[in-house]
């Protein structure tokens, strides 16, 4: 007999050999029923391992039977869903080629070599044959073959890319190959019980793909899925997906004529009067942000010498994604972050500890290589500008540096609209600079700090720079997907590398602890977040107008001219819409440019002297005096209020 230890704490005696699934319905039928898959622990094993419901049990272990209810469970029911879509493929369309089929975030995706471009009929015969395959509820079971044996079957049955991809594996290596109905695939697992766990599913798009991601081999056709527990979370993600397309920033950048792209300059932003508004509220708003928590406003270059790049370390930990410059026989970096500049600018005088904390912010531009195929509209470009900021403190100013800094940034966040914040810790890379004793030194400070704010995270091992590590904080926005905008990262190493030191109190030289910090990080990326986050209906202090005046007829222009003079001298952005056109065609043609406010002006509000105001979402408010409307705009922007999308 052997002992299995439960989640719960109780422990079974079974015999050896009894499977995962046996131990399932020993626990309760509807367990047994749920069940997806296994993750065991046996005694000397670092991490926990998933097995399929028929592994059988050997010695005394850890069990936790998973269903479609757990993240592991899901993730096996999307692996599994993506070789049941192979197994349509193939049955539908013979000379198919399968090769590699991974679960992704929300889905997953298989690559096929196909003789033609699969149509949108096609993924919908082939998703309708998937849930054929499932209702036959075939068995799926998991099969030990040779690397020979596996090669030279593939082979025969003449797929060349899975052969390919067993001639890499060494020639003794045992392998994992599973099985439904008539279909075969190499595969390490686990997967579901039977075809029948796979219901809830839906094709979404096929793309081009490269063999193994490398543009020196063939294009393959990636057919993309979604797979989930119930209909309801299915129902949810594609209406989210929905809204997301709604809100793409890259469509409504063009729409709203925000910005642009061209092939001239790729992954580099063309920002249009508008849009360039929307950028200058967000950084006048930072710099008083600056000011009033005792940062000191700085510029550094824009480029420095190879030789200060080695010193930092990110020539040997970032090169690849630097953008390099000659002249007169000289290596420059384009610098693709801020920090040694500001380590430069401490240096340029002898401190004294009565000084530290000191705080530099800088609004820096900087590039950095990115591949062509990750560069994503704002999201992800190749030159952008970040509210960048390096606090130089002692050891002991550390943790309440961090405190500070992370209730500053809750406060920016909501004066924005954002309440959630996700909060993690990513601790020390494989590859670093720095002991281990200073990582961790760095990563406690950071630890206690979110402690000492009362908020909760998770640790998010190996995940922080080169040369420390740092806390990521994430937005959720309005439809509920998540945005890493936010970062504060301790560093011991660099302010040494580069000699930066400061007096103590013992008139003794000392090396300052940095802390990189940033609250929006990018601002193009924030800008596309918060034109998503809003539908591009910005709040009246970040819109590019707050206002649009429409006369009724061209006899009312000297009205609406005086009426866009007086909100001008109040420093509101307006203009006058004196075009003639009808006026529901002004109205309606403002109101698509999502306006806060159209103030229209006839006859009647030239006699009162005031204006018949709409709000954004066609809500009348009816006419009011000037003055009126100058309070209202003035408390929407001190409040920082949005009116009604």
């Amino acid at each position: 007999m052997i002992q299995v230890s439960l989640p719960d704490g109780s422990v079974k005696q079974v015999p050896e050999n009894t499977t995962v699934a046996q131990v399932a319905a020993n626990i309760a039928t509807s367990l047994a029923k749920a069940a997806i898959a296994g993750k065991i622990q046996t005694t000397g094993q670092e991490t926990a391992k998933l097995v399929d419901t028929n592994y059988p049990l050997t010695q005394d272990c850890q069990l936790s039977i998973l269903t479609a209810k757990d993240p592991e469970g899901l993730d096996i029911i999307r692996h599994s869903t993506a070789h049941l879509m192979a197994y349509a493929v193939q049955e539908l369309y013979p000379e198919a080629q399968v090769t590699i089929g991974p679960v992704i975030k929300d889905g997953f995706y298989y690559d096929f070599a196909y003789k033609r471009p699969f149509t949108p009929d096609d993924l919908q015969k082939i998703e309708k044959r998937m849930h054929e395959l499932a209702k036959k509820d075939e068995v799926v079971t998991r099969e030990v073959w040779s690397r020979d044996q596996a090669l030279a079957y593939f082979k025969k049955i003449g797929e060349d890319y899975k052969a390919e991809i067993i001639e890499s594996i060494p020639q003794d290596e045992e392998l994992s190959m599973y099985r439904e109905g008539n279909f075969i695939d190499l595969c390490r697992g686990p997967h579901v019980p039977s075809t029948g766990k796979l219901k809830v599913f839906k094709l979404m798009k096929v793309a081009g793909a490269y063999w193994r991601g490398n543009s020196d081999n063939e294009m393959l056709q990636r057919i993309y899925g979604t797979a989930w527990a119930t209909k309801e979370e299915q129902k949810d993600y594609l209406f989210m997906l929905e809204e997301a397309e709604k809100r793409d920033h890259r469509k409504l950048g063009r729409e709203l004529d925000l910005f642009h792209f061209q092939d001239e300059a790729p992954g580099l932003i063309f920002w249009h009067s508008k849009g360039w508004q929307i950028w200058q509220q967000i950084e006048q708003y930072m710099r008083r942000v600056y000011v009033q928590n005792g940062y000191q406003e700085i510029k550094a270059p824009q480029i420095l010498d190879l030789s200060l790049w080695k010193k930092t370390g990110h020539w040997d930990n970032y090169k690849e994604n630097m953008f390099i410059t000659e002249s007169e026989n000289r290596v420059y970096g384009l610098k693709p972050m801020n920090c040694p500049g500001h380590v430069q600018i401490f240096n340029s005088s002898l401190h004294s500890y009565r000084e530290l904390p000191i705080r530099y912010g800088e609004f820096g531009q900087c590039h950095r290589n990115e591949p062509s195929g990750s560069l994503h509209g704002l999201m992800r470009v190749r030159g952008f500008t970040q509210d960048d900021g390096h606090i130089f403190c002692t050891e002991e100013q550390l943790q309440e540096e961090c405190y500070k800094f992370t209730a500053l940034l809750q406060k920016v966040y909501r004066d924005f609209g954002f309440e959630n914040v996700l909060y993690k810790v990513a601790t020390r890379p494989e590859k670093r600079i720095g002991s281990d004793e200073v990582w961790d030194k760095a990563e406690q400070a950071l630890i206690q700090s979110l402690h000492n704010s009362g908020c909760e995270f998770e640790i998010s091992p190996g995940e922080g720079a080169f040369y420390g590590p740092k806390i990521e904080y994430t937005l959720k926005d309005a439809i509920g997907r998540h945005w890493q905008c936010g970062t504060i990262q301790v560093d011991f190493s660099m302010p040494k590398r580069l000699g930066a030191e400061y007096v103590d109190q013992d008139d003794k030289r000392q090396t300052p602890v940095m802390l990189h910090r940033a609250i929006l990080g990018s601002l193009e990326r924030f800008i596309g977040v918060l034109i998503e986050q809003h539908s591009g209906a910005m709040p009246p202090w970040l819109a590019p107008e707050h206002a649009v005046i429409c006369t009724i007829s061209e006899n009312f222009n000297d009205y609406a001219k005086d009426v866009e003079q007086a909100l001008l001298a109040k420093g509101f952005r307006v203009r006058a819409d004196l075009r003639n056109e009808k006026i529901s065609r002004k109205v309606r043609e403002n109101a698509m440019q999502k306006v806060p406010y159209i103030l229209v002006v006839g006859e009647q509000e030239q006699q009162q002297q005031a204006v018949a105001v709409r709000a954004r979402g066609n809500l009348n408010l009816g006419t009011m005096t000037l003055t009126d409307f100058i309070q209202r705009l003035s408390d929407d922007i001190t409040e920082r209020r949005n009116v009604i999308a």
